[in-house]
């Protein structure tokens, strides 16, 4: 694969920045970045955020309609680094646990997995019960990675956006890009 591609979906739970910050880091790398969003993705962008919808058409490379599964996305033979899906529900996280693919986020997700390339899922909800946890199990055996965006406040963040940078600059740490961030240096090793 001569061109980097990373598939960049956000679902509709709460924490649409971190899928946006995802798309922003992205920009600034020779990645080439196609999108998928869920309908809720966009109620949550409306409810959490002033972001306008035409900024997502400045960040992604391609963005692919939710009901497409002909997309480029959907096919095992469209080479891509994998998926990260930020923020990603547990209606999205059930569905790729269960094999169900029946929109192209979660189809694209299958496909990822299927291809044994990299799945990354920054899951949003708390607290979890048992089939939250199920769900997160299938998954990870399948090989995907549960990335949930836990804050690190080593770095001593000043804001939030300095907090979602630092959670989805670690996601993306698992495709091996060169994402600048602050990193744990260690303490009383001199």
């Amino acid at each position: 694969m001569t061109t980097k591609r990373i598939i960049i979906g956000i679902s509709g739970a709460s924490g649409f920045q971190y899928g946006f910050k995802a798309l922003e880091l992205l920009k600034q790398l020779d990645v080439e970045t196609h999108l998928v969003l869920s309908k809720g993705a966009d109620l949550t962008r409306q409810y959490e955020t002033d972001i306008p919808a035409e900024a997502l058409l400045d960040l992604a490379n391609v963005i692919h309609p939710i009901h497409n599964v002909a997309a480029s996305i959907a096919s095992g033979s469209f080479k891509t680094m994998g998926m990260l899906i930020a923020p990603c529900s547990m209606r999205t996280l059930a569905s790729v646990a269960h094999g169900f693919s029946d929109n192209l986020l979660t189809r694209a997700a299958d496909v990822v997995l299927k291809e044994r390339r990299k799945l990354v899922l920054m899951v949003r909800e708390t607290p979890l019960h048992l089939t939250h946890l199920d769900n997160m199990r299938k998954v990870t055996e399948m090989g995907g990675i549960i990335f949930p965006p836990v804050p690190a406040l080593y770095h001593q963040p000043k804001t939030v956006d300095e907090i979602v940078t630092h959670s989805v600059s670690r996601a993306l740490d698992q495709f091996d890009l060169a994402i600048e961030m602050p990193r744990w240096q260690g303490k009383g090793d001199e």
